[in-house]
């Protein structure tokens, strides 16, 4: 096995390219849980959506496969890949073990209530992290989902972390969802994460298929988890997302 290069967008984890004694190259990334970042693209990858197969992982380094990301993003495909992951459902909100984005705990107990997981696991959990009047907004968000988000929504297999730079396309299919941070939840969160930093457009939302009632109004709420990740990673330049979303949230 030699090295060949890094390659770019390791902001929390280092990504090399590696060619192994076959001639094939691959990906070796290191992360917060290369054990359980493998557990979950098998999940994905056993949904029939599209993920990079495990080479070799251990408690230091997960080896990939290396897929095609040579074109443009394939809307229709991603749509109806991402309606396969969220086909899978599980029995309850959360997930088997906590994970993190860098030094970010992401907090998944098992819970029975998706607005009080919400609350409690993805805005409550920034306390003493984010400015005091954030805070306080956020605050107010929380005390109201229960009026906000639905009880019990199915609980979909999201991906986690569905961003535009998760995705990889040759321009005709959708080769590989990557970098996921897998939980148990309400299906408009992917959708809200996506749409986050670009719209996917109408082919992905007619592939993906029909918004359910009222993810409009959901959608702010939704985004403010990776909007307070990204706050809290990358410092004050995500205060005006933040705001503006609790804006759109009506806070």
């Amino acid at each position: 096995m030699a090295q060949t290069r890094t390659l770019p967008g390791g902001d929390l984890s280092e990504c090399l390219l590696i060619r192994l004694a076959d001639g094939r190259e691959a990906v070796a990334k290191s992360g917060p849980a290369p054990r359980m970042e493998a557990a979950m693209l098998a999940a994905i990858a056993g949904s029939g959506a599209p993920a990079p197969a495990v080479l070799a992982v251990d408690d230091t380094v997960l080896v990939l496969e290396r897929l095609s990301d040579a074109g443009a993003p394939a809307p229709v495909e991603l749509g109806r890949a991402v309606a396969r992951l969220h086909a899978v459902s599980g029995a309850r909100y959360g997930w088997h073990a906590d994970y993190a984005f860098g030094p970010v705990t992401i907090a998944n107990a098992w819970s029975d209530d998706w607005p009080a997981f919400w609350a409690e696991r993805r805005l409550l959990c920034h306390a003493g992290h984010v400015p005091g009047a954030l805070m306080r907004r956020l605050e107010a968000v929380a005390a109201d989902l229960k009026n906000r988000l639905p009880a019990r929504p199915r609980p979909a297999l999201l991906h986690g972390d569905l961003w535009g730079g998760n995705v990889l396309s040759d321009g005709v299919r959708v080769t590989g969802l990557i970098d996921p941070a897998c939980t148990h939840g309400h299906a408009e969160v992917d959708c809200a994460m996506l749409a986050l930093f670009g719209r996917p457009g109408p082919r992905f939302c007619e592939a993906y298929g029909p918004p359910e009632p009222g993810e409009a109004e959901r959608a702010a709420i939704y985004k403010l988890w990776p909007a307070l990740v990204h706050l809290r990673l990358f410092g004050a330049a995500y205060c005006g997302m933040v705001e503006g979303l609790l804006e759109a949230a009506g806070v």
